[in-house]
């Protein structure tokens, strides 16, 4: 199925999600590879539950640093053996927001790094797993979702197949 998983989503967190996203994280390294940003939350629960995983870090805090990092993270992403991500947002995609295969339409100001990475990997057709806040729902203009009722991702949504090439 899938051997690497990226990880992606909010800066901050709450102790709850901190450990979700801990555990997650440490039983996808033991079945491949992980990938995670360098910021707060959930990227740093990540790399403190997998200190193997492969860190995309940035060297300032300018916004179009922190794009670069994410798009370049997600791209490594889609161009690995049978990727998928895994997303912790703290809230609602942005309504404009859409997915495409163009890093600058997704990474557009719309005010969300998660999202707009989730848009991306969604373009370049990546599978993607999306754990949000209870009363949160997907977007469905993305697509159709179903939550997942069993096994390693319980719980998240999962944004149904063959939607991916819908986007460009």
């Amino acid at each position: 199925m899938f051997n690497t998983f990226g990880f992606s989503g909010s800066r901050s967190i709450s102790p709850t999600v901190s450990k979700k996203v801990s555990i997650l994280a440490s039983s996808c390294s033991s079945l491949g590879s992980v990938l995670v940003g360098c910021a707060n939350g959930t990227d740093q629960a990540v790399f403190s539950a997998v200190p193997s995983a492969r860190v995309f870090s940035v060297s300032g805090s300018r916004s179009w640093q922190l794009v670069a990092r994410s798009v370049h993270f997600v791209q490594s992403l889609a161009a690995a053996k049978n990727p998928v991500l895994v997303s912790f947002p703290s809230g609602a995609c942005p309504p404009k927001l859409s997915p495409s295969r163009n890093a600058s339409r997704c990474f557009s100001g719309l005010g969300s790094g998660s999202w707009a990475s989730l848009a991306l990997a969604v373009g370049l057709g990546v599978p993607v797993y999306v754990f949000l806040p209870v009363g949160t729902f997907p977007p469905t203009s993305w697509g159709s979702w179903s939550v997942v009722p069993s096994g390693l991702f319980v719980g998240a949504f999962l944004l149904n197949s063959n939607q991916n090439n819908l986007f460009n």
